[in-house]
């Protein structure tokens, strides 16, 4: 990393159908090779399934979905007189949501349903539910920060 200038953030432009910011960034993560019509696609569908199924608003399940992948805390690496730590540390906001995107996306790529709208959906309704993979990935990363509980004092 540079350390001369820190890298610009890109201003995001919100998604055509329902004017979020958050969707949108959502939709370019699942954008594959520039792509952006099939992720569109995708996401919607996805979210269309997801009312469908729910019968609510699919903006409300796809929020409570992302915060209930979002991580509070992490694990870190440092390095302290030739030993490494594992130093748990509070994740920044932008990084919670970045973090539950990814995971999110990855578990529904993980997932063995037919088509990616389906996996998508299937994922977003079963972290809104407080069950999946991405869920189990963050219940993961909080067990682990737990457990190092004893470094925390190595902070930065």
């Amino acid at each position: 990393m540079s350390r001369r200038h820190k890298a610009e953030r890109r201003e995001v432009i919100p998604d055509a159908k329902f004017g979020n910011i958050i969707v949108s960034r959502f939709m370019n993560s699942i954008m594959r090779d520039g792509k952006k019509s099939v992720a569109e696609s995708i996401v919607y569908g996805a979210l269309d399934v997801v009312e469908a199924k729910a019968k609510s608003n699919p903006l409300d399940l796809f929020v409570t979905a992302l915060e209930n992948v979002a991580p509070a805390v992490e694990v870190r690496s440092r390095r302290v007189g030739g030993a490494t730590y594992q130093v748990p540390v509070e994740v920044r906001t932008e990084r919670r949501q970045t973090l539950a995107i990814r995971w999110l996306i990855a578990s529904a790529r993980a997932r063995n349903e037919k088509t990616m709208v389906e996996r998508l959906s299937a994922e977003l309704l079963d972290a809104a539910n407080n069950r999946g993979n991405a869920v189990k990935k963050r219940e993961d990363t909080h067990r682990m920060a737990e457990a190092n509980r004893a470094f925390s004092h190595y902070r930065w």
